[in-house]
C-alpha cells in the first residue's frame, strides 16, 4: 500500500496533498504531545506557571485533549471541531511560553528556543486553521 493510497484509507474522504501534509504535521505534533504529558507528567507539570491552580489535574487533562484532537482532526465529520478544540488549546498554553520566558534560569533550555517557540505557535494556530478549516477538496 502506498502513502496516498493510505493517506485516502485513512481519512476517507479526498483532501489535498497539501492539506494532507499540514493534517499530518498537527496531527504528529499534538498526538507526540500528549502523549508526552502522561510520559513525562513531572516535565510537564514543571513548566506549569504557579498562578494556574492544580499543575498535575491541568497537564492531565490538557494532554488528553490533545490526543483527542489529534485524533479528532482524522475524522472527517468532525475535523473542524477538532481543529477549533486544537486551536483553543494551543492558545491556552500561551500563559506557559510567557512564564518559561519571565523565569528562564528555572529551565535547562537556552533562551532563544523559548524565544523561538513564539513564532512557531503562530505558524502552529495558522497550520490548525487552514488545515482543518476549510472545506473537503472533492477530486
Amino acid at each position: 500500500m502506498n502513502f496516498l493510497s493510505l493517506h485516502h484509507a485513512f481519512l476517507k474522504r479526498q483532501v489535498s496533498k497539501r492539506q494532507f501534509v499540514g493534517l499530518s504535521i498537527v496531527f504528529l505534533w499534538f498526538f507526540i504531545g500528549g502523549i508526552m504529558h502522561f510520559a513525562a507528567t513531572d516535565t510537564e507539570v514543571s513548566i506549569v506557571p504557579p498562578y494556574i491552580p492544580w499543575p498535575l489535574a491541568a497537564v492531565l487533562v490538557s494532554g488528553f485533549f490533545e490526543l483527542m484532537g489529534a485524533v479528532g482532526i482524522l475524522i472527517p465529520s468532525i475535523r473542524k471541531a477538532a481543529g477549533v478544540g486544537l486551536f483553543l488549546l494551543t492558545l491556552a498554553v500561551t500563559p506557559v511560553h510567557i512564564f518559561m520566558l519571565q523565569r528562564p534560569e528555572l529551565f535547562h533550555l537556552p533562551v532563544w528556543a523559548l524565544w523561538l517557540r513564539l513564532p512557531i505557535q503562530v505558524a502552529l494556530l495558522a497550520l490548525i486553521q487552514w488545515s482543518t478549516w476549510r472545506p473537503q477538496h472533492r477530486g
